[in-house]
């Protein structure tokens, strides 16, 4: 059953709150605010479990509460119509993450760049600022300035790559 088949009947034994109010087109909030306020039928409970749910009988009923805009407390109920999503503006696709770690290290350092992003690093590049940035290699270092470091020998080697260069 689809959330705007109000006149459908139902087709599963029993359904959750949560069920229900798709199917009438509120969110369960609200859906739970109209049944406090006798708008729609209350739902049954599960003797063993205590679970609320609603059984076809209940579910015809709030189908034809909704159709209808009139309450099982006999007051006239209004709806606003459901509201179509506003469509998220589109961001353009992230470019692919270089290809060819030589270690792990280098591949969990592209990752940390590409994050801070820095999406044209190469492992050539990082082997490169590790050796600049560590003689003796970052043993004991700790990772994330390992990460810090190489961040800003790369971006600071581009930007400097670039001063004498027109675009």
């Amino acid at each position: 059953m689809t959330t705007s088949s109000c006149n459908a009947q139902p087709e599963k034994a029993a359904v959750s709150i949560k069920e229900m109010a798709g199917m009438c087109g509120l969110s369960r909030q609200r859906f739970g605010q109209l049944v406090k306020a006798g708008v729609f039928p209350a739902p049954l409970r599960d003797k063993e479990s205590g679970r609320p749910y609603y059984p076809p009988e209940l579910q015809v009923v709030c189908l034809k509460v909704r159709q209808k805009n009139h309450g099982v407390n006999g007051k006239i109920v209004m709806f606003y119509s459901v509201r179509t999503p506003i469509p998220l503006p589109t961001s353009r696709p992230k470019p692919a993450k270089p290809q060819g770690p030589t270690t792990d290290q280098q591949a969990d350092l592209l990752d940390g760049l590409y994050g801070l992003g820095l999406t044209t690093a190469t492992a050539a590049q990082v082997q490169e600022a590790l050796a600049h940035l560590y003689p003796a290699g970052p043993a004991g270092t700790d990772s994330d300035q390992v990460l810090r470091g190489v961040f800003l020998y790369l971006r600071n080697k581009n930007s400097a790559e670039k001063v004498g260069r027109k675009e």
